[in-house]
């Protein structure tokens, strides 16, 4: 996958950390749980190794010269919107990072929720974390309806919001 002009990235953070977020749909940096923590993902400087939390279309038929994108902030938010139009349909990656997390902690999660707004646009997830700048290999552990992976110092869980989702349906992330 080349590289994106930094141009074609949006950013969403928790006053903590920040992840920039492709066009593409594709987060390809973030260091967790703050901004000087070693990168989880970090493909903006070695696509093939540095790792990436991509959500997007994927299927056959959908050819790349037919898929637009777009992107844009709900008003007064920091809600980034990653929107895809094709032929077949128009579907939308929408991330945020709240800010406080659960019971007061610092941020503590990204959430990426993706919705098809009309026709059919199958959507594919890859995670891919590349743990403290691409030296440590994750440890993965999937569970019911969850995928754990685990780093030095730093541990995300994939989970749905949805009842009776499977895990390549997940959208959320908490570390």
């Amino acid at each position: 996958m080349p590289y994106q002009p930094i141009e074609h990235y949006g950013v969403v953070g928790n006053l903590h950390t920040a992840a920039l977020v492709g066009m593409d749909g594709s987060i390809d940096w973030l260091c967790l749980p703050r901004f000087d923590s070693p990168s989880v993902f970090g493909a903006i400087l070695d696509d093939a190794r540095g790792g990436r939390f991509r959500i997007a279309p994927a299927g056959e038929g959908l050819a790349s010269a037919d898929m637009r994108h777009k992107q844009f902030y709900w008003p007064d938010t920091n809600v980034l919107v990653t929107r895809f139009l094709h032929p077949d349909g128009i579907g939308e990656v929408e991330d945020y990072m709240p800010v406080g997390g659960v019971g007061g902690s610092p941020g503590d999660k990204l959430v990426r929720r993706v919705r098809v707004v009309r026709g059919r646009l199958p959507f594919r997830l890859e995670c891919r974390p590349a743990f403290d700048y691409a030296r440590v290999p994750p440890r993965i552990s999937i569970g019911d309806g969850s995928a754990r992976l685990d780093g030095p110092g730093v541990s995300l869980e994939l989970a749905a919001s949805v009842p009776g989702a499977t895990t390549t349906e997940c959208w959320p992330i908490s570390f």
